[in-house]
């Protein structure tokens, strides 16, 4: 029963070669479509399509490559009408209109609008819906802290990402995020918010955010949480004498599984995840356990 327990789950498409889970997996589009299928059969409501990889130290991919990859993809999913959402996870205006153009009604922007100009733009005329995250810098330099593109939400030092309060810093980020958004012509009820869990942020920084979600919920927008498979779990996994680092992506889904339920029970609204299965059974019972919101 979907969105029975005021949640939806955002199943990853990734069709690149180098992201840190599944890289190189669904860089054929027939692949990639047919993943999104299963995830949308398994209860995913939204599939976040993304042809270049945010990881740490990921290297950039020009707009015709990420076309390339994306679009034969959106397409394929459009037609197969599924009835999840399409979402294209990019930050360029060019890859967005065409993608949306195509079938899809969400854009994942993990620069906030801020990684180009013509983004608001474009997602103001589609009406389609938009994601806002909090990430200092830039996938290539976020987790050596070298500053954050347009000065608010934190403040980058050499060493690693550094805050005043992680919490109260993303939260006023996010929060002109929207008003930019807003008055750029994009309503309000359109926007979702994203704290960017591992995007510039230390393994505490993580904690602390998931620790006080419910102080970024009084935004007033669905928020959007991704802890799916990333490095942070295996480390606590590992300081707890539970495994031995590295810890593979497969050992990292027990602890992904606790902080989506952690993070609903917080106010997260939207789970993105790459086992939707899986963290949709836990949610299912821990809405049943909490009372359906």
């Amino acid at each position: 029963m979907r969105d029975a327990g005021g949640f939806r789950l955002m199943g990853v498409v990734n069709v690149t070669p180098d992201s840190f889970s599944d890289g190189g997996l669904f860089l054929d589009p027939g692949a990639a479509v047919a993943h999104g299928w299963r995830l949308a059969q398994e209860g995913a409501e939204i599939l976040d399509v993304g042809g270049e990889s945010t990881r740490p130290g990921a290297d950039p991919v020009g707009a015709e490559e990420e076309l390339r990859r994306v679009l034969p993809v959106v397409e394929g999913l459009a037609a197969m009408a599924s009835g999840a959402v399409i979402s294209i996870d990019t930050s360029k205006a060019s890859v967005a209109r065409a993608a949306l153009g195509a079938g899809a009604t969400l854009v994942n922007d993990v620069t906030a609008l801020r990684g180009d100009p013509e983004m608001p733009g474009v997602v103001a005329q589609s009406g389609a819906e938009c994601c806002l995250m909090h990430m200092l810098g830039e996938p290539r330099t976020m987790q050596r802290g070298v500053g954050e593109v347009g000065g608010v939400g934190g403040v980058g030092r050499v060493g690693g990402p550094q805050y005043k309060d992680v919490v109260d810093d993303v939260k006023a980020f996010l929060e002109q995020r929207l008003a930019f958004a807003v008055a750029e012509g994009i309503a309000e009820e359109r926007v979702l918010l994203d704290p960017g869990i591992g995007f510039g942020k230390t393994l505490e920084h993580n904690l602390q955010l998931l620790r006080r979600l419910s102080e970024l919920a009084v935004l007033g927008r669905p928020l959007v949480v991704g802890t799916s498979r990333k490095s942070f779990i295996g480390r606590i996994l590992a300081a707890a004498g539970t495994v031995s680092e590295p810890v593979d992506v497969a050992g990292r889904l027990p602890g992904t599984i606790a902080t989506c339920v952690l993070a609903y029970e917080r106010g997260a609204r939207v789970l993105r995840v790459h086992d939707v299965a899986p963290v949709r059974a836990a949610l299912e019972v821990a809405a049943a356990t909490l009372g359906a919101r």
